[in-house]
C-alpha cells in the first residue's frame, strides 16, 4: 500500500496487523481518486472508519486543505499516526480516535466539510446510519460529496427515503463505492 499521487507520491503506507481493518488496494484507491479528482483540490476531508489512513492521506497528497481522520482502533490509530508522520502531511490532520457515531455528534458545528469518505464493516448498516445522522446535519451541504464502501450485496435503496441522490456507484470484483449528495430540504 502506498500514496498514489501528489506531494506524498510513491510513500509506502503502513497498515495495522490482523484483519480488524480492510486497506484499500492501490488499484481502487486510483480508481476512486480518477472520479473525485475535481473534488479535492482545497477541500475539507473527513475519514470515517480511517484505518490506516489510506484514503485521507490521499486526499491530503493530492491537494485537499485538511483532514479529520476518525478511527477507534488502537493499533490503527498507530499505523495512521506512522503514516501521517512518513508522509509529513500531519500538520493538515486533526486524528480523533472515538467511536464514529461519537465523533459525529462531537464534530457537529465545529466542522463542514466538501467530502466525506467512510469505509465501515461491511453489512452492519453502519453507512446507512451515518448517512441517517447526516441528513439534518451542518456538516455537509447540497454540494457535500459522500463516498462509502460496501460489500457488493449492499441494499442502498434506501437512499431516496433519506433524501440522498446517487451520484454514483462505481463496482469492483469484491466491493462497491457509492457516491451521493444530499438533496435540497
Amino acid at each position: 500500500m502506498r500514496v498514489i499521487a501528489g506531494s506524498a507520491r510513491s510513500v509506502p503506507l503502513k497498515s495495522p496487523p490482523g484483519d480488524h481493518t480492510r486497506p484499500t488496494t492501490d488499484r481502487t484507491k486510483e480508481t476512486l481518486f480518477n472520479i473525485i479528482q475535481n473534488e479535492i483540490p482545497g477541500c475539507s476531508f473527513l475519514d470515517l472508519f480511517a484505518g490506516s489512513g489510506g484514503i485521507g492521506i490521499e486526499a491530503l497528497s493530492r491537494g485537499a486543505a485538511w483532514c479529520v481522520f476518525v478511527e477507534n482502533d488502537k493499533a490503527a490509530i498507530d499505523c495512521l499516526n506512522d503514516n501521517l508522520q512518513k508522509t509529513k502531511l500531519g500538520d493538515k490532520t486533526s486524528v480523533i480516535k472515538q467511536d464514529t457515531f461519537v465523533a459525529l455528534t462531537n464534530l457537529e458545528y465545529k466542522y463542514t466539510f466538501d467530502v466525506i469518505f467512510m469505509d465501515p464493516p461491511y453489512d452492519k448498516n453502519m453507512e446507512r446510519r451515518v448517512l441517517e445522522y447526516l441528513t439534518m446535519s451542518r456538516m455537509i451541504d447540497e454540494d457535500s460529496l459522500i463516498i462509502f464502501e460496501a460489500s457488493l450485496d449492499t441494499d442502498i435503496s434506501y437512499l431516496s427515503d433519506l433524501r440522498y441522490e446517487l451520484v454514483k456507484e462505481k463496482r469492483y470484483k469484491t466491493n462497491k463505492h457509492v457516491f451521493v449528495r444530499r438533496m435540497p430540504r
